[in-house]
């Protein structure tokens, strides 16, 4: 059967959406609030790692006081000696924007931990191979960095991939 209704095709710049309309307030952060994100995520494995990022950021700049935790593959986040083909080199578009948006967390104040446990047991990595501003830390401190969390009274973000 043939094709019966034609309609034109998008074009670049046309808005589909409505972006105008928010349903929720503009929230920020009140005084003393804070904010947890804690990542178990595979770089590149899909979105999750970068979205997980961005809305962290997002809740840094309304004001919340952001802790933001690697663990598990997530860790490979924070590793300095990425590129290709030298250090520091994207070896595609977008290849390093997992470093790029951990450096703009750790430039406007967030702490960003990473556990040895993953870095070491699981990939190799050295406590010098994280960027600067990454704290490694114990993986018994996962489970009380939520405890921390949970005691601060904090907004806690926790994803899982794998």
């Amino acid at each position: 059967m043939p094709k019966t209704v034609t309609i034109p095709p998008p074009q670049e710049g046309d808005v589909m959406h409505n972006i105008e309309e928010k349903i929720f307030p503009d929230y920020k952060a009140e005084e003393g609030d804070q904010a947890y994100v804690f990542m178990h995520t595979v770089p590149f494995e899909g979105s999750v790692g970068l979205v997980n990022m961005l809305t962290a950021t997002r809740l840094q700049r309304k004001g919340f006081k952001l802790t933001f935790v690697l663990y598990g593959p997530a860790v490979l986040m924070a590793n300095a000696a990425r590129g290709y083909p030298a250090v520091g080199q994207e070896g595609f578009p977008g290849n390093l924007g997992y470093n790029r948006q951990l450096q703009t967390l750790i430039n406007e104040g967030a702490t960003v931990y990473c556990c040895r446990f993953a870095m070491g047991a699981l990939y190799g990595m050295r406590e010098d191979d994280v960027m600067e501003g990454v704290t490694p830390f114990n993986p018994l401190d996962v489970l009380d960095a939520n405890i921390q969390a949970w005691r601060d009274k904090a907004l806690v973000l926790s994803t899982w991939t794998l």
